[in-house]
């Protein structure tokens, strides 16, 4: 099978035989070798065709070789783009970002959501001259040293969490607090003992990266409170959240405005290109104003805001929402019908462009622990049976939370009626 012969070849030249750890699909134990992609669809090297739902892990909002996007990074090239350079079209995407955005009065471009979340920490932790952090279990941010921790399965709350990377200094552990999501009783405990020394709150206001977990009702409402109160800094991981259901993101969706807001994938429709936006007098601490390193030859990458202008300019309409989010609530819905059609219990949970799939569960999902419940030997199936049928569905790991899911701009009801087809056969396979 050519995927596995070219996967023979990476392991001895590749680290770990991929270039990125989570492009190794658990499921189909090999990556995906990519060709192409062309509007909702991917052709792997054996020149299958598949309908996509990863969208490079959520990246491709729009959908593959977009037309805008691709005119605007080809006019660059064309011209010849220098790097390490600022340019009017850098300052163009920032005003439309602050427009947009409610949380935005600055920006400062970088390259990865790991980068922009350590850096809105480190604005944090200046600002506030306190060195703690609160997240919430199972939250990603990125791999940067001081969020690559879990807590320890304990009762005890004052346990040290673990370590989830070698390499990582374990007395950064000291700064990482935690709690589950959409548990206030237990937000309210931790801030009560801890709050006076917390620089930051973060989270993902969706949880998307363990499928969809949103907000329970007023909860983001008492995030914001329980900050002002112990002045902490209300950070919003909108790397995935962001433009997924509105121009302005969760916050805007929501009704709640950090502090400091990331952003990454979506923006720039899959080009490397993240920021961080905010309070212009907490990022005005920046370098080379304030004192707070920050800088990258490749920061704001001129590619990557050609790519960021042209999606931005349609991801700012009202109008590309009305019609995303009517397409993705009858997409949702149909799913559901779906799975309960052939009696296969799975809870599917949706916000805007991007849902998740939960096997051997009829409950909502709200929290930590109720992530973690997904069945993956059901979900294995179900994968790896839509697979062969031209329906692609990325996994990210084997226990715990499954991985998530989206649609882009470019996918079409008569496309999805089509997946929906495969998805309710394959479900009627599945055994339990």
């Amino acid at each position: 099978m050519p995927g596995k012969d070219t996967y023979k070849r990476a392991q001895k030249v590749l680290a770990g035989g991929v270039s990125a750890s989570m492009r190794i699909h658990p499921y189909l134990e090999r990556p995906v070798y990519v060709t192409h992609g062309d509007g909702a669809h991917i052709w792997d090297e054996t020149g299958a065709k598949l309908l996509d739902f990863n969208n490079s892990n959520g990246a491709t909002m729009l959908g593959h070789n977009y037309p805008a996007v691709q005119d605007a990074m080809q006019e660059l090239m064309n011209k010849g783009p220098v790097s390490a350079g600022e340019s009017e079209e850098h300052v163009q995407l920032a005003e439309r970002l602050c427009k947009i955005i409610p949380s935005a009065e600055r920006v400062r471009y970088a390259s990865t959501g790991t980068e922009a979340t350590s850096l809105a920490l480190r604005l944090a932790r200046h600002v506030t001259g306190r060195q703690k952090f609160l997240k919430f279990n199972g939250h990603f941010h990125g791999l940067a040293d001081a969020f690559l921790f879990q807590p320890r399965d304990t009762i005890h709350a004052s346990a040290k969490p673990q370590a989830v990377s070698g390499g990582v200094p374990s007395s950064y552990a000291y700064d990482s607090l935690s709690v589950s999501w959409n548990d206030r009783d237990a937000l309210d405990a931790m801030m009560e003992r801890e709050g006076t020394s917390i620089a930051a709150i973060i989270c993902e206001p969706v949880w998307y990266n363990a499928g969809c977990v949103p907000p329970d009702e007023g909860f983001l409402e008492h995030l914001r409170e329980v900050a002002d109160q112990y002045g902490c800094v209300l950070i919003f991981d909108e790397v995935l959240s962001g433009f997924r259901m509105a121009p302005g993101g969760a916050q805007q969706h929501y009704g709640v405005m950090p502090d400091i807001t990331t952003l990454a994938k979506a923006l720039a429709n899959g080009m490397p290109l993240s920021a961080v936006v905010g309070k212009a007098e907490y990022m005005e601490q920046l370098a080379p104003v304030g004192p707070v390193a920050h800088s990258g030859t490749y920061s704001g990458h001129p590619l990557a805001i050609a790519a960021a202008n042209a999606a931005t300019e349609i991801l700012s309409k009202k109008k590309t929402y009305t019609d995303l989010n009517k397409t993705a609530n009858w997409f949702y819905e149909q799913l559901q019908e779906s799975f309960d059609a052939a009696n296969v219990p799975v809870r599917v949970q949706g916000v805007g462009a991007r849902f998740g799939l939960y096997f051997n569960r009829e409950e909502d999902v709200r929290t930590s622990e109720d992530a973690a419940t997904n069945d993956h030997n059901l979900n294995r199936q179900f994968v790896t049976g839509c697979f062969d049928r031209g329906v692609y569905f990325h996994a990210y790991r084997t226990a715990g939370a499954p991985g998530h899911s989206g649609i882009t701009l470019s996918h079409t009801r008569e496309q999805l009626s089509e997946a929906l087809n495969v998805i309710q056969d394959v479900a009627k396979s599945l055994e339990r």
